[in-house]
């Protein structure tokens, strides 16, 4: 039975954990007071680590596709129909979403239970000497790191949420409110910590996974890019705060400067397991198998995302929208197509020729009659989708494996990997800072930001290809280049860095949030929907309202649970 926050047990079993450090195998359950040893207080460090790949398909958050990605029009549900997991169809829909949604109440739940490992990490922490623990300041900016993370995903699925810290005695967890603070000071107790993470976090860590000082503060340019776009109470974007956006340019300097990270040299490197810790990979969940533990540290929450074919077997879900698959489009001038991507459909495999595209196409979706993850005698087939006639044929790519890569690992009957799951890569650094310089009017000087990833994108061809050497595409991509082939105004660079976005990241989890915090989700979506519809007949109910669904409702269970100290947001 799922349970409030206020009746969850902060002493963590010692699970074990991923790559390196978070190799640790379980060996009992032992008394709260004895884990204040500093052996067992590393111990507790790593159990709260282990919480970041410790979700499930039902209600991820590792992988934010159920909120990011379906709900963006980057994707359709997939699976095997409307009633296959059908909260996920109401999140779809948005007319069909409702407060008493499952999965809203168990992402909740699971969500602060990884603050309370956090916290009951921090907790023991705070009360050990640093002349017996010599790491501890370290370790508690770690923590504080882990814990910015999980609130910075609560806050975007639900705005308004109860602020939980180490401080708050447990018996006291009933009388705390989810509007104690305002959108503006929750966003700031975010921050905080990520401040502190990256005032005390050493800039490189001797153990991959754990998080950096330059993590710290990628995260928090990400943190207040969000807070600099001001929301009222109905959910519009009232405003951008210029400070905020000068704080994020100087934080995306710091780690752009600092020589650790770069773009990798193919787009295809992010989404490899052989590569994985590259060089532009700025925090990521490690995954791990054949680490001692029965079924390894696997990412569940991609679980349903592999193909219905014989070397997988389940479960087609997340499916790359036909919406999406147009915007991949470019025009003669290797540009994208921003007002007429979308008005002739690809129906057909010829179509991949007709058309020339942005490679990151083939990266990112699964298409019938091109290689299945870059193996040219590995073809995906319409076949292998599950409902091809309720949500297309293609399939998500980024988080699959090959079934004989050595992160592979059946679950039976789903699949799933150990392969790492990026949370920020250097591409989101360098779009952070073209972004935050574009709302300040500084757009020329956004202009080879954007320009990089993009020449990144045109040199990532060499694995798409089909086995007689041909192209799986037609592949034509260009640079921005101002009186050659655009205009490089304020409003046309928002609209190229927004475009960006959408290609570089598509099916990673965060489009839709990138919609809210412009202010352009009612607008774009009913937008989508009014063409998707005729192409898809599972979204007939489909509709956005302004000014409630831009964020999921407080889940009925914890209001309940709460006895009404909780409110409900805005239009629920």
């Amino acid at each position: 039975m799922q349970k409030h926050i206020i009746y969850i047990a902060l002493c963590c079993m010692l699970l074990s954990a991923c790559s390196n450090f978070l190799d640790q195998t379980p060996q009992a359950v032992i008394a709260g007071d004895d884990l204040n040893t500093p052996e067992n207080v590393e111990k507790m460090v790593t159990a709260a680590y282990s919480a970041l790949g410790n979700d499930h398909y039902t209600a991820p958050y590792s992988s934010m596709w159920p909120y990011g990605n379906i709900r963006s029009g980057d994707a359709y549900k997939g699976g095997d129909g409307a009633g296959d997991i059908s909260d996920f169809h109401f999140y779809e829909t948005f007319s069909l979403n409702r407060v008493d949604n499952g999965a809203s109440d168990l992402v909740w739940f699971r969500l602060y239970v990884c603050i309370g490992r956090v916290n009951d990490a921090l907790g023991r922490l705070n009360g050990i000497s640093e002349d017996a623990f010599p790491d501890k300041q370290t370790r508690q900016a770690e923590m504080r790191f882990l814990r910015g993370h999980y609130y910075f995903l609560l806050k975007i699925l639900f705005k308004y949420v109860p602020y939980i810290d180490e401080t708050i005695p447990k018996e006291n967890y009933d009388t705390i409110s989810n509007r104690v603070y305002t959108d503006e000071e929750l966003w700031t107790k975010i921050a905080d910590d990520f401040r502190f993470a990256a005032a005390h976090l050493p800039g490189m860590q001797p153990e991959k996974g754990r998080a950096s000082k330059y993590a710290a503060k990628a995260y928090l340019a990400k943190t207040l890019l969000y807070q600099a776009y001001k929301q009222d109470q109905q959910n519009a974007v009232t405003g951008i705060d210029a400070a905020l956006l000068q704080e994020v340019n100087t934080l995306c300097d710091e780690v752009i400067s600092s020589g650790g990270y770069q773009l990798a040299a193919d787009f295809a490197d992010n989404f490899l397991s052989a590569r994985e810790n590259g060089p532009e990979s700025v925090f990521a969940i490690q995954y791990s198998k054949d680490d001692g533990t029965p079924k390894g540290r696997l990412d569940y929450g991609h679980a349903l995302d592999y193909p219905m074919n014989q070397d997988y077997g389940c479960c087609g879900f997340h499916s790359p929208s036909a919406n999406l698959v147009n915007a991949f489009k470019t025009d003669g001038s290797g540009l994208p197509m921003f007002s007429t991507f979308n008005n002739t459909n690809i129906t057909n495999e010829s179509d991949f020729h007709t058309y020339t595209f942005d490679p990151r196409l083939d990266h990112t979706v699964a298409i019938p009659g091109h290689p299945y993850k870059y193996d040219p005698a590995f073809i995906y087939q319409r076949s292998w989708a599950r409902a091809p006639e309720v949500y297309g044929a293609y399939l998500s790519l980024k988080e699959a494996v090959l079934p004989g890569d050595p992160a592979f690992q059946k679950v039976p009957p789903f699949m799933s990997s150990s392969k790492n799951w990026p949370i920020i890569r250097f591409a989101d650094v360098l779009l952070f800072k073209a972004e935050a310089l574009i709302e300040l009017g500084r757009q020329n000087e956004a202009l080879p930001l954007i320009n990089r990833i993009r020449e990144r994108a045109a040199a990532s061809t060499a694995l798409l290809k089909q086995a007689n050497g041909d192209y799986v595409s037609s592949y034509n991509i260009s640079t921005y280049q101002p009186g050659v082939n655009c205009t490089w105004t304020q409003d046309f660079a928002r609209q190229a860095l927004r475009w960006e976005r959408r290609l570089e990241f598509a099916m990673e989890g965060y489009r839709f949030f990138d919609l809210v915090r412009w202010g352009i989700a009612a607008e774009y979506l009913n937008a989508y929907f009014a063409v998707e519809k005729t192409r898809s007949a599972h979204l007939g109910d489909a509709v956005f309202k302004k000014g409630r669904d831009e964020y999921l409702p407080v889940p009925l269970n914890q209001i309940n649970f709460s006895k009404g100290l909780y409110q409900q947001n805005t239009g629920w």
